[in-house]
């Protein structure tokens, strides 16, 4: 053998195994953490191997890494999955991100414009996001509604011509095919639309079997006009047109009505119907003053009205200043539920979890930043109303579910498995908490040691990492 043959040859020798040791090397590895995945039932303690963003092995021994997470004493859950999440943006994401969430979806209110609502967070993103198409902002713009957040005029009360209403449909189909997430509604915001509007816009979801998400027409124990009255309009549209239904803040749109309400999103499904609801553990709610929502306030007693609460100032309002205050942009609290009605739907298994969440400069509600901690903190350890892998399946799995079928990169996410997404929340069982009240909305919660993204840590040692965006947009196909 020639002298330059045995220097390739000793070449190979040398650098194969070398090679070979890196290629069975993790890029990360989380040990020795309690693993619960509500999917296959897994709970118990497990090394976790993560290669180019995805999970790559789980195993009961040691695995090697590049970069290693101690999880001893700590619950490695699958990265939560909000489906009600307005607040968009690094703000929202950071304390998104510190509650153990990973991928934070608008698909209450939605966009008029898929594309430049994901282009805008290319490259900006410290989580997974994603957006529908909102019936409420096509409305708006194609009815010359001059709101920014939700309509404050035509677009919310006025009934629709029969040209508004195709144009609408029409819309909706073009952003759907685009890769929207599903349709989203907020009945209570646009009293001015038909039960024949609402079915042609259904009828759009049905086309692309995407979702319907749904903020229902109106809430209250009298009908017409009562919680149970809105639900069955919304199943309604769903056994008609054959569109999957997903019922937004379930304790928000029921209050006194939540047993009635789950008992028909119950038998909705036991007759087949794909029917499924969300919930969030606070008994109070807050929209914009000048919504069409807050019209019933408008000749109510004045009892009433010290139930309402300024966000920026906290001050509770009289009839004087709810009139004096209603204008677009401002926000408040509504404090119109009850623990009792809050902790049912809660603990319903029908409900998943979602936070409806929105912070503005630190202000906002406290569901924000302290969803995921409350449930873990005040329902499962504290009051032991949900067991871990139920609390975790409602936080993870079941919004996975809600969305796989029309986007199937929703397959890889909300559970622990080989090939999944390697979207991870490590938290401590024994001390996660929510911090956040009404007064201070956007204290983080306390718990959550490590929180990966796409395999990359934004939480590490309870802190979020400047500078990291791995966030990636969570897309339907596009037809």
């Amino acid at each position: 053998m020639s002298h330059r043959l045995r220097l390739i040859a000793l070449a190979l020798f040398t650098v194969g195994p070398v090679a070979a040791a890196q290629e069975r090397s993790f890029d990360v590895v989380v040990v020795r953490g309690r693993v619960v995945d509500p999917e296959s039932g897994l709970d118990a303690v497990r090394s976790i191997g993560i290669r180019r963003g995805r999970i790559a092995a789980i195993s009961a021994g040691p695995l090697p890494g590049q970069t290693v997470i101690d999880a001893r004493g700590l619950v490695v859950a699958p990265g939560f999955i909000d489906l009600h999440a307005h607040g968009q943006d690094d703000e929202n994401y950071r304390v998104f991100a510190l509650d153990g969430v990973t991928t934070a979806l608008e698909l209450e209110l939605g966009t008029a414009n898929v594309d430049p609502w994901y282009s805008a967070r290319v490259g900006k993103a410290l989580i997974n996001h994603g957006v529908s198409v909102g019936h409420i902002k096509t409305r708006m713009a194609v009815m010359g509604d001059p709101g920014i957040f939700l309509p404050t005029g035509v677009g919310g009360r006025d009934p629709a011509t029969t040209e508004q209403i195709a144009e609408m449909k029409r819309r909706i189909r073009a952003e759907l095919a685009k890769g929207a997430l599903g349709v989203g509604f907020g009945l209570q915001y646009t009293p001015g639309a038909s039960k024949h509007e609402v079915l042609e816009m259904f009828r759009a979801a049905a086309d692309f079997k995407a979702p319907a998400f749904v903020h229902t027409r109106s809430w209250g124990t009298t009908d017409p006009g009562g919680s149970v009255e809105s639900y069955m309009e919304v199943i309604a549209a769903s056994a008609i047109t054959g569109a999957p239904l997903h019922i937004v803040q379930l304790n928000s749109t029921s209050l006194a009505q939540t047993p009635l309400t789950l008992e028909l999103v119950g038998e909705a499904r036991e007759h087949g119907m794909d029917v499924t609801a969300e919930a969030y553990p606070y008994s109070a709610g807050m929209t914009e003053i000048s919504s069409p929502l807050l019209d019933r306030f408008d000749d109510a007693p004045d009892s009433m009205y010290a139930r309402l609460q300024l966000v920026s100032t906290g001050e509770r309002l009289t009839r004087e200043t709810f009139h004096r205050n209603r204008k677009p942009g401002v926000m408040i609290i509504l404090h119109l539920n009850t623990p009792e009605m809050e902790a049912m739907a809660i603990r319903s298994p029908l409900t998943a979890i979602a936070s409806d969440g929105l912070l503005e400069k630190g202000k906002g509600h406290p569901r924000t930043a302290g969803t995921s901690a409350r449930v873990l903190g005040y329902y499962v350890r504290e009051t032991k109303q949900l067991t871990l892998i139920d609390a975790v399946r409602k936080l993870a799995l079941l919004p996975a579910h809600r969305l796989e079928r029309l986007a199937p990169a929703f397959r890889a996410k909300g559970r622990i498995k080989v090939g999944a997404d390697a979207d991870l929340a490590i938290f401590d069982p024994a001390t996660v908490i929510d911090k956040a009240t009404y007064s201070a909305p956007n204290v983080a919660s306390e718990g959550f040691r490590y929180v990966l993204v796409n395999g990359v840590p934004v939480v590490s040692g309870g802190q979020v990492r400047d500078g990291v965006f791995p966030g990636k947009p969570a897309r339907a196909p596009t037809h």
